[in-house]
């Protein structure tokens, strides 16, 4: 069976009615992304943390996947699929897709503010004084600006190992997760799909790169017949 890897970014989601990271004038939510996404924003006012993580979760609970979610689910029944997301939202697994990578974290598990400790299933609300059985106060499992991305490693094996990879709904300008399709071998065709495409500089060095210059559900309509001519060829 041939193997894909997808690589989906903030502008899958966006069509389900949630915002994308950051808005044009640099704010996230109106709030400063350094007070809400990093180790430090955490440490100096996790109250307002919290709150901001419980805001997006309750948000998250009244969203549904599109019909790009359910596109991408639905090459697992001829495809062997790995989902390689930089979004913190589940909608990719509500839409049955079942091979998923995390490279930001998860919106609804939560862990310790301190230490490696577990990750836990937390669907609601993370308050102070939640903690840990060692007492520590838990945090929401996201991966904020200046931490380590765990699942780096394992999103390049599966790009390394794919017979065809798909872009969609990220402007592949955020590293780590940016140079990932540089681990695809040179001859592995690539589908991006963007309205406004910008050229990495990682796709700018190889070749077998294919346009789709759309939304993602529009985007993903027109790679499924692509890729079928691609992976035939």
């Amino acid at each position: 069976m041939k193997k894909i890897a997808i690589l989906t970014g903030a502008g899958v989601s966006a069509e389900s009615g949630i915002a994308t990271f950051r808005d044009s004038n640099g704010l996230w939510e109106n709030h400063r992304v350094e007070d809400v996404a990093s180790p430090e924003g955490f440490a100096r006012n996790p109250e307002l943390v919290l709150e901001f993580y419980n805001q997006r979760r309750a948000q998250l609970h009244t969203v549904k996947p599109n019909e790009g979610h359910l596109l991408i689910a639905a090459l697992e029944k001829e495809y062997d699929v790995t989902v390689v997301t930089q979004n913190i939202d589940d909608l990719h697994e509500r839409a049955g897709s079942t091979n998923i990578i995390h490279l930001h974290g998860e919106l609804l598990k939560a862990r310790p503010a301190k230490g490696d400790g577990f990750i836990v299933e937390w669907p609601g609300d993370i308050k102070p004084g939640d903690v840990s059985d060692k007492g520590v106060q838990m945090r929401p499992h996201i991966v904020w600006f200046g931490e380590g991305v765990p699942e780096i490693e394992n999103a390049a094996r599966v790009v390394s190992q794919a017979d065809l990879v798909i872009i969609v709904g990220t402007s592949m300008q955020v590293y780590p997760a940016a140079g990932l399709v540089g681990y695809a071998a040179n001859s592995v065709p690539v589908i991006y799909i963007d309205p406004k495409p910008t050229i990495s500089y990682e796709l700018k060095q190889r070749g077998n790169i294919h346009l789709i210059e759309k939304g993602g559900s529009e985007g993903m309509a027109d790679a499924q017949k692509l890729l079928t001519e691609l992976l035939e060829k």
